[in-house]
């Protein structure tokens, strides 16, 4: 998944940087409270997708969890 600077994004992401880190951490304290209907674990990687745009940090986990995906998606795919 790319987040340059294409036109069609499949995750829309807010403009400013400021919106960008509430919402990346609004997911990851989300996904905390797992154990909540609608909350899920889903939401903390999601919310480091939102981080990993302004953060070197965040991006590199997200490499990793984009490599660690390809991989199982390679293993399962018919």
């Amino acid at each position: 998944m790319s987040l340059g600077k294409k036109q069609n994004h499949i995750l829309p992401i807010p403009k400013t940087r400021i919106m960008r880190v509430f919402v990346g951490i609004l997911l990851i304290i989300g996904g905390v409270f797992s154990f909540l209907p609608i909350l899920g674990v889903w939401m903390i990687p999601l919310g480091l997708v939102f981080l990993a745009v302004d953060s070197k940090r965040f991006r590199r986990y997200k490499r990793h969890m984009e490599a660690v995906f390809i991989k199982i998606y390679k293993r399962f795919k018919p």
